[in-house]
């Protein structure tokens, strides 16, 4: 099977490049590229020297020759390209955001500015987050050519660490916070100021404080994985750490009262967490880990072991840590996974897995590396 990658030369595509490269249904590669065309790809990324040799072709070219297309092109770009592969009868997966609002136009467009091009397109679209939607990928690419809205990073982290709680009613009314942290890679290949080496290293900071283009598209993962339950307020703040990969994200959910410790609200906020809230930390942990117990890349960590990035590095893993505060009242859930694999190529890739139907870690099996 050929696999054509619109956008090759980014760093999203390098990394779908890289994956589809070792992948045993794909045969063939059709990388593109604007920037670069005409180039050969190991010259743009001589690490690819000696395992891939292709040269980047016009994205119509690999739009036009693939069994499926991925495209990792800015918002707004992919449409025409997408419609293209819905007359040939070819999946699209997309890495931006045009797909990842159910076809709620308002939405995008306020966040990104730009309206639908086609947004009769929205009917054979469906957001690629496998865990919440493999049933509706499957359907909807057992009907035709599927369009997939793949995640995004932030939301990806996020989505996962709280779905649990929200779909089995551990969430209180309230607000969920989420506190995020990206490394550098998220920002993408093209040259910024506060992705420059010296604004980003030795330093840690928020960006975008309460208006975060990702904020809504966790919103609507929270309303569904709460599947009818009140729709929980959030409070989504991401930060840029001086790392290449990786995002960690920590999430606070109010418990519901049936699920706080007897004991727990009493206690001064000097005193250590009581046996009682140790033992609900830990029903909570096993209500996580059989949740996910048939997820091939949810990893739910053992007692005493927070996420870490450097964990997940290069593998399309989603760590989690499950843990409560001093009080048994909040729920704090640590998710950890790399932007560039579970968050962008590699989430990209297992979703072509669901819908083609092979084994759902196949090409994405690397065991994580831990420098």
């Amino acid at each position: 099977m050929t696999a054509g990658v619109i956008g090759a030369a980014g760093y999203a595509g390098a990394e779908l490049t890289r994956l589809l490269a070792g992948h045993p249904e794909i045969d063939g590669l059709l990388p593109a590229s604007v920037s670069f065309e005409g180039e050969r790809i190991e010259s743009v990324y001589p690490h690819f020297l000696g395992e891939v040799s292709a040269r980047l072709l016009k994205p119509e070219e690999a739009a036009a020759g693939a069994d499926v297309v991925f495209a990792a092109l800015p918002h707004g770009v992919g449409e025409s390209y997408a419609l293209s592969c819905v007359e040939r009868g070819v999946p699209f997966i997309d890495l931006s955001a045009d797909f990842r609002f159910d076809g709620d136009e308002a939405a995008f467009s306020a966040w990104y500015g730009k309206p639908y091009r086609y947004p009769e397109l929205r009917k054979r679209s469906v957001y690629g987050l496998p865990e919440l939607n493999r049933s509706r990928i499957r359907e909807l690419a057992a009907a035709g050519p599927v369009i997939i809205g793949n995640p995004g990073c932030y939301p990806t982290g996020a989505s996962l660490g709280a779905f649990p709680a929200l779909a089995k009613g551990l969430a209180a009314s309230g607000t969920i916070i989420v506190d995020a942290a990206s490394g550098v890679t998220g920002g993408g290949r093209e040259p910024s100021r506060s992705f420059h080496y010296p604004e980003c290293a030795d330093s840690f900071a928020p960006y975008k404080v309460g208006g975060h283009r990702h904020t809504p598209e966790i919103a609507r993962n929270f309303a569904a994985m709460a599947a009818g339950q009140d729709r929980p307020a959030l409070i989504f703040t991401p930060h840029l750490a001086p790392m290449n990969r990786g995002i960690l994200s920590t999430i606070y959910i109010p418990l519901r009262a049936e699920w706080r410790p007897a004991s727990g609200a009493a206690r001064e906020a000097v005193l250590p967490p009581s046996k009682e809230v140790e033992e609900q930390a830990a029903a909570i942990r096993r209500l996580y880990a059989d949740f996910y117990k048939d997820e091939p890349f949810v990893r739910i960590l053992p007692e005493g072991l927070a996420a870490a990035t450097n964990r997940v590095r290069l593998s399309n893993y989603c760590d989690i840590s499950v843990h409560l505060d001093q009080s048994g009242s909040t729920l704090i859930i640590v998710s950890a996974i790399d932007n560039m694999v579970k968050g962008a190529a590699g989430q990209a890739v297992q979703n072509m897995n669901v819908i083609f139907g092979f084994d759902e870690k196949a090409g994405l099996g690397n065991v994580p590396a831990l420098f």
